[in-house]
């Protein structure tokens, strides 16, 4: 940099052709782009491999793993959802009681079997069961069985001007008696069981979400598929509890599909718009596959 006279000015020191000014200044752009991070599309976490973090369900006989959201390493793209993890609890144990006023939660036990603490009033719950929990409604499950207690508790955050008020009594219901069925614009290779939805739901088991929107199981069957696609205003989270195949999470290298090998404790969290969808095992031979999945209002306010 030079004055009108061709000098440099004091403090600027010449290298070559460039100020010393110039060059640290071309020298911060590389250092400014790796501080800067870009949002992923999508999530893909292994239950298996996921540690056990720290929760308002802690306890000495009840470990949380964060897989999205509350205590996972990546919460700027989940807005929606609050947390998703898996809750284990010891025989004879019990989680720490928790209770969240901005928030509502679904609970499905995968395994085992005890009872939850809704007021004072307990009800047994066992493998397969699902229920629901409206925002300051107190949660305490306890393990009354022989082995572990299992299951996977989602959490949603309630915008400012819901306020509902919790059930008299717990909404609960088995995935067992819930019946499978095709669902529109859906292959029917793919069957579905709609335990929860929206409080204005007609076709769920308990309609009860404010901001959850579908709480459902997907059964596939061999080469079977849901059909990929997308959702222009909700988040979505899929859980693979048994089979294998290729989930679907965003565009690929086709930028219309992503397809990746999915094996039991596979999850992934898809935020709005991305393409999701997932194709079972095509050999004639293999097993059903089942997804857990649950889609909620994205916060666009």
């Amino acid at each position: 940099m030079r004055t009108r006279g061709g000098r440099v000015p004091d403090g600027v020191e010449r290298t070559g052709g460039l100020t010393r000014r110039t060059c640290l200044g071309l020298l911060a752009v590389p250092a400014l782009a790796a501080e800067r991070t870009v949002n992923a599309t999508w999530l893909r976490r292994r239950l298996p491999e996921v540690t056990a973090a720290p929760s308002p369900f802690t306890s000495d006989k009840a470990r949380y793993k964060p897989l999205f959201g509350a205590g996972d390493r990546e919460t700027a793209i989940v807005r929606g959802i609050s947390r998703y993890g898996e809750l284990t609890i010891d025989p004879g144990g019990a989680s720490a009681a928790a209770a969240f006023p901005r928030e509502e939660h679904a609970v499905v036990v995968l395994g085992g079997s005890g009872r939850v603490l809704y007021g004072e009033k307990p009800h047994p719950v066992k493998a397969n069961d699902f229920f629901y929990l409206a925002a300051s409604a107190p949660m305490r499950i306890e393990n009354t069985g022989a082995g572990p207690l299992r299951a996977i508790v989602m959490g949603f955050r309630l915008p400012r001007d819901v306020h509902p008020t919790p059930a008299a009594a717990l909404p609960i219901a088995s995935i067992d008696d819930v019946p499978k069925q095709v669902v529109g614009n859906h292959p029917p290779t793919t069957l579905y069981q709609l335990l929860m939805g929206g409080t204005e739901s007609t076709r769920d088991r308990l309609a009860t979400g404010h901001v959850l929107t579908s709480l459902f199981v997907m059964e596939f069957a061999p080469g079977g598929t849901n059909f990929p696609h997308h959702h222009a205003s909700e988040e979505e989270v899929y859980l693979l509890l048994d089979g294998s195949g290729d989930m679907v999470a965003g565009g690929g290298m086709d930028g219309v599909e992503g397809r990746h090998p999915a094996v039991p404790g596979d999850a992934y969290f898809f935020r709005l718009n991305c393409t999701v969808g997932f194709y079972n095992n095509p050999d004639p031979s293999a097993p059903k596959a089942h997804i857990l999945a649950v889609r909620s209002k994205y916060p666009f306010r």
